[in-house]
């Protein structure tokens, strides 16, 4: 009996440490008995996030019959579980769980980051269509960076603006210049936009790319 207060207490330290360190510290925690089936004592964490009480995981120190079938009979141990989705669904305000089986890119490039402790909040996801619109040069001999152009977009674009992808290069045999089109995809989050509208902004892009990247434009 003495042997399992200590295991449960571990099991409790181990699993507050973890959720803190997720959801920062100073997070009120709450233990909850419960039932597991393999599992005595066992409990569920609650957590008090946004001003409501949240399940998060269910744990319990493990019953010692299993323990022994595991050829550990001279151990004592405990386990959890939580649902990760459920974590990421509350760290992240993503508000669908469907998603996560998503292949959307608009979904999948929202979690692409290069460090992992970089912040995320989920952007929903506009329902609207898209209007797809190709831009194609010739690059300057030198000087030329990709980034600088999707810099560019973006700037000029603004919110409309949901990716850009360079979707062919192409080198001319005898000049040996070297051509990039790229395919930018507009969309926006309240409404349909108009092929026009669309348009000004693709033709602001144009005449930029050319005045500021030094590109001779295959409009």
């Amino acid at each position: 009996m003495e042997a399992m207060k200590l295991v449960e207490f571990d099991l409790k330290q181990t699993l507050t440490r973890l959720v803190r360190h997720l959801f920062g510290d100073g997070l009120e925690i709450r233990w909850v008995d419960c039932y597991f089936p393999f599992t005595h004592p066992s409990f569920e964490m609650e957590i008090n996030f946004h001003g409501e009480w949240l399940e998060v995981l269910g744990c319990g120190v493990m019953e010692q019959q299993l323990v022994n079938s595991a050829g550990a009979q001279d151990r004592i141990g405990w386990a959890f579980g939580l649902g990760l989705e459920r974590l990421a669904m509350i760290l992240y305000d993503i508000p669908d769980i469907r998603l996560f089986w998503s292949e959307d890119e608009r979904f999948l490039k929202q979690f692409h980051v290069s460090d992992i402790n970089q912040k995320v909040k989920f952007q929903p996801l506009s329902k609207y269509p898209a209007v797809i619109n190709d831009i194609s040069f010739w690059l300057p001999s030198e000087n030329y960076a990709e980034n600088d152009f999707y810099d560019l977009v973006r700037t000029i674009g603004g919110d409309l603006v949901e990716k850009v992808d360079l979707i062919d290069k192409f080198e001319h045999p005898k000049t040996h210049k070297t051509s990039h089109c790229y395919r930018i995809t507009y969309r926006h989050m309240e409404r349909t936009l108009s092929q026009r509208e669309v348009g000004q902004v693709h033709q602001a892009v144009q005449e930029a790319v050319v005045q500021l990247l030094g590109v001779e434009g295959r409009f």
